[in-house]
């Protein structure tokens, strides 16, 4: 894991596998992967520079229009995990991050999520337009979903 995508790609969460959080076969419950790869997805935007109270004082909104996961190997009561992301396409209205879950102790890579999210006008209800200084912040830090 390491330093893995340099500085474009961001540690975002740790967390732990707990016993509730597993299915009836042991292995942590779809819902909780997405529950981990969301809590990460907001800290992305703040590693990368645009920092939530920014968001928030700037009137600027985003929202997720999709997200895909992949599970790759099963995770298990007691295992730590961490989340690496990174935003992989910045277009003039949304972007797309991707995320990638380990176990922390082994480094065994066990999940990948991609996002999908719109910047957008609450009043309208709407696909809003990405406001420039984010974009040209967020397109510097485009990485290859391969590289982390």
């Amino acid at each position: 894991m390491g330093n893995e995508g340099g500085a474009r790609s961001y540690e975002v969460y740790r967390g732990v596998v707990f016993p509730w959080q597993c299915d009836h076969f042991g292995h942590m419950n779809v819902r909780w992967y997405a529950h981990h790869f969301d809590d990460g997805g907001f800290h992305l935007w703040t590693m990368a520079g645009v920092s939530q109270k920014e968001m928030r004082d700037r009137g600027t909104h985003v929202v997720v229009a999709q997200t895909t996961i992949k599970y790759i190997r099963e995770l298990k009561a007691g295992d730590l995990i961490v989340v690496r992301s990174a935003f992989v396409k910045v277009g003039q209205k949304s972007v797309v991050h991707v995320a990638k879950m380990y176990n922390a102790d082994t480094g065994v890579y066990s999940a990948w999520q991609e996002t999908v999210e719109v910047f957008f006008d609450p009043q309208t209800r709407k696909a809003a337009p990405m406001p420039e200084d984010f974009r040209t912040r967020l397109a510097k830090l485009v990485v290859d979903p391969e590289s982390f």
